[in-house]
């Protein structure tokens, strides 16, 4: 047979997570290229899949999740960030939050839709936007403090805006966007039609005494948001796979 296979991302090499662990395995180095522990999760945890697992809980899920562990996020994200989903029609699981960034880009993004990346970023950001025929717009986050500049940010919005992609706490730099940086995007973004996903995977890794500002914690934000959500960053089981999305109803 004589055939070939067109690339629909030509320019899209190796990840940069994959060559850094390889050359760190290699070397027997520190890796602290991709965002994985090398300690054991909570033995409690193990326990409770074993658990699980023993109590044949090994079948399909319904297509959004269990509807009991929706509630308990429902419940989690009003403790946390005093914001109210509809565990019935606001909270989806995913197989993992990579999952439900690309799913949530996949959705919304047309030809020609231009999406905000604030760079350095997580390499699943732009393909899935390529993809869908969108284009990145990229601003750099400038050291040493990685913070974003709003100014720069607002001069990018154009009438193809579509969507702006937030991370916080942000892969790689670590950076913590605080509630200034909301309220100056929930500015930005007010009478448009912009969308919103907000990266959140980090949520409980956050240091220095901070408090990590959630899209969820600001009504007129998180009505045009899509919130990723990671189990295997907060339980330190990546391999896992599980994380959820969190959205309006219309969404």
């Amino acid at each position: 047979m004589n055939f070939s296979i067109e690339s629909k991302l030509p320019n899209l090499g190796t990840t940069i997570f994959t060559k850094m662990s390889k050359l760190a395995q290699e070397h027997n180095a520190i890796n602290l290229s991709q965002g994985f522990p090398d300690f054991p999760p909570d033995q409690k945890l193990l326990e409770l899949v074993k658990q699980g697992l023993d109590e044949n809980h090994n079948q399909y899920a319904p297509l959004a999740g269990l509807i009991s562990l929706r509630k308990t996020l429902a419940e989690k994200l009003y403790k946390s960030y005093g914001s109210r989903y509809s565990a019935e029609e606001e909270i989806t699981i995913t197989a993992g939050a990579t999952q439900a960034i690309f799913t949530a880009i996949s959705a919304f993004i047309r030809q020609d839709d231009e999406v905000i990346v604030f760079k350095p970023a997580y390499d699943c950001y732009e393909p899935a936007i390529e993809l869908y025929g969108g284009k990145p717009i990229l601003v750099e986050m400038k050291a040493p403090t990685y913070k974003i500049d709003w100014q720069e940010v607002s001069a990018k919005i154009t009438s193809k805006t579509k969507m702006i992609v937030i991370n916080t706490p942000h892969n790689p730099s670590g950076t913590v966007l605080e509630k200034e940086d909301l309220l100056q995007l929930q500015q930005l973004v007010e009478n448009t039609n912009i969308l919103i996903l907000s990266d959140e995977v980090y949520e409980h890794l956050i240091y220095d005494d901070k408090k990590h500002q959630s899209v969820a914690r600001f009504p007129k934000l998180a009505e045009r948001s899509l919130i990723t959500y990671s189990f295997g960053k907060t339980f330190h089981v990546t391999g896992w796979k599980v994380g959820y999305c969190v959205a309006p109803e219309e969404f």
